[in-house]
């Protein structure tokens, strides 16, 4: 009885929540929405109460929660599913089971998961399984990404498996996405790497950690499925375990003191179309991505943003600044989309936006690569 009780509450109050921030009207599927966002909401306030009596992690209890719609990779008849490791990191490795007369394609998948969670994406599910925070911090997630990459574009390797070096891709989302963007920078702008990337797809991403008070952040505070304290949780988890700095990120107080004065030199709201800036009031301005962007004017990045997503922002000013360099890009922008919607095409929590979002990417790959 204390079970359900404790389970009645947390959902009681995930609907005085909905009832405070209501999903949009014009969502697609909103009443499935709806539920999916109910079942969120409660699952992470059930992972706060559960860890401040001391029973369990907040991340491990979403993780444990997450799992309970995960699909399991298999061989088929088009296709071997092994798992592997590159450089004593475990991946999991697509093979095509048809012979081929000429090389083939490749595609690199970084999951999603605000560094803390796995990836339970139907589209390639589990294409890339890195280390996880809070057990493997910054910068280990990063460099095993960046390890695996760096095997795989070698000559033997990608001899082995057949791939034309012409045709590699990388993608990722969320925060996947974020490893993605980092790894193809170091790549692209690294003389040693004989083969670089073709192109890059990001899905969704979480591409900054400096300012959470853009238009996105304060519009989607308590978003669908991903808000922004459940992000500024698991993201401090990234670095640290300290309390203290999730309490700072969420005043936006996080930056070292000795440079924090030059924020107010940078506004970087003006890389926002103007229809998403919204009049927010920024607690201060800082300026996104300052990595070297030379190495991207042979590269190709598909990048797709949701309309009701906390990150939304994040994609959409990388992509200004990449085409104010010169670099093409192809954004797709679905005005009524969600966070994690690829993550959300497998009974009962499928959505057909993500099964459209799915065929897009796909079909732009397929065009592209």
């Amino acid at each position: 009885h204390g079970i359900q009780s404790f389970l009645f509450g947390a959902a009681l109050c995930s609907l005085c929540l909905l009832y405070i921030y209501p999903i949009p009207s014009n969502t697609e599927e909103y009443w499935k929405v709806t539920a999916i966002d109910i079942f969120a909401k409660t699952g992470t306030f059930m992972a706060m109460c559960l860890e401040t009596i001391g029973i369990i992690k907040y991340e491990k209890f979403i993780s444990m929660i997450l799992r309970l719609d995960y699909t399991q990779p298999v061989s088929d008849e088009y296709v071997t599913v092994m798992d592997t490791e590159f450089v004593d990191i475990p991946v999991c490795l697509y093979l095509p089971k048809s012979k081929s007369e000429t090389p083939r394609r490749a595609v690199i998948y970084i999951h999603g998961g605000v560094f803390c969670l796995g990836s339970f994406n139907t589209t390639i599910n589990r294409t890339f399984k890195k280390l996880l925070a809070p057990q493997y911090k910054f910068p280990v997630p990063y460099e095993d990404c960046f390890t695996v990459v760096k095997y795989f574009l070698q000559d033997e390797i990608l001899t082995k498996y057949g791939v034309d070096p012409t045709r590699i891709y990388i993608a990722g989302d969320s925060s996947g996405a974020n490893l993605a963007a980092g790894v193809i920078q170091q790549v692209q702008n690294d003389l040693e790497f004989k083969h670089k990337v073709k192109i890059q797809a990001l899905i969704y991403p979480s591409l900054q950690i400096l300012d959470f008070y853009l238009p996105s952040h304060q519009e989607y505070e308590h978003g669908i499925i991903l808000t922004r304290d459940l992000a500024l949780k698991l993201m401090s988890l990234y670095f640290t375990e300290d309390e203290t700095l999730p309490q700072a990120m969420r005043r936006n107080e996080h930056m070292p003191l000795e440079s924090r004065h030059l924020f107010k030199f940078v506004n970087w709201s003006t890389l926002l179309p103007e229809k998403f800036r919204k009049d927010c009031l920024y607690s201060w301005k800082i300026q996104l991505f300052i990595a070297r962007t030379y190495g991207y004017q042979s590269f190709t990045l598909n990048l797709y943003s949701c309309q009701y997503d906390l990150v939304r922002d994040d994609g959409l000013m990388y992509v200004s600044r990449l085409q104010n360099v010169g670099v093409q890009v192809t954004h797709d922008h679905t005005e009524n989309g969600i966070h994690a919607a690829l993550s959300l095409m497998a009974s009962p929590l499928y959505l057909q936006l993500g099964l459209r979002m799915r065929d897009m990417y796909i079909s732009w790959l397929v065009k592209n690569l």
